[in-house]
């Protein structure tokens, strides 16, 4: 089934409890085993330099995973304890790029265009007689109202995902909120004790409602425990 994004690679984000074995094999087991897929990892998250001692620690890649460097110093990484990366920077990042992208719509998209029907209208039309509106008739109709055709043939410096129009005609805040959320996230996450916890639908509420509940999760974690961001295809 299509997703709401499908223009990216799915992230799902393992977290492991405090003392666990913690590393790129481990997180891509458990994905595996959770979600039948083999992934790689998602440099998404910002590294965390402390005050006073950052300026040795920036140097040491321990408690990273496949972290990257930028001028010597570690910068992003896919994972690692929890307390070695800065989830404010990432989230952070996210919200300014997502707000960038949000106004250029606005301008190029939303200011020009008609207000068009979401693509989970038209999913739920094929959903609701399969035999009636198969799923690539669905996504023709959807495809063919003016804003999503704008969107498919802009060619600034940004890129319009039309699968998340739902987000973008919700307003600014709306699409800045789903973004900074995502950047922490991903669309899935595997708790400490295993346990897959993803959207019950492609809507934008179920996305919401997942990841305001996976953010209180991941805020309760510990410090020392550790996260991994893993694409699958």
């Amino acid at each position: 089934m299509p997703t709401n994004t499908p223009m990216t690679d799915r992230v799902v984000t393992v977290c492991f409890a405090p003392g666990a074995d913690a590393d790129w094999f481990s997180a891509s087991e458990v994905v595996n085993d959770r979600l039948n897929a083999n992934g790689t990892p998602a440099r998404r998250y910002h590294v965390r330099h402390r005050r006073l001692i950052g300026w040795l620690t920036r140097w040491f890649g321990y408690f990273l995973l496949d972290a990257v460097r930028r001028f010597g110093a570690y910068t992003l990484a896919a994972g690692g304890r929890k307390g070695r990366l800065d989830l404010a920077a990432t989230a952070e990042r996210a919200a300014n790029e997502a707000t960038a992208r949000w106004r250029a719509y606005n301008i190029h998209i939303g200011a020009t265009t008609r207000h068009a029907r979401t693509w989970e209208d038209f999913l739920a039309q094929h959903h609701a007689d399969p035999a009636k509106v198969s799923l690539n008739e669905a996504r023709r109709r959807f495809e063919q109202q003016p804003r999503v055709l704008a969107m498919l043939a802009y060619a600034g410096a940004h890129t319009f995902d039309p699968y998340e129009l739902a987000a973008y005609q919700a307003g600014e805040a709306t699409y800045v909120g789903l973004h900074w959320r995502i950047a922490l996230i991903g669309d899935a996450l595997i708790t400490t004790d295993g346990r897959l916890v993803e959207p019950a639908s492609d809507s934008l509420a179920d996305r919401f409602r997942f990841l305001n509940g996976a953010c209180v999760y991941l805020r309760g974690l510990r410090s020392d425990a550790r996260l991994c961001a893993v694409a699958i295809a």
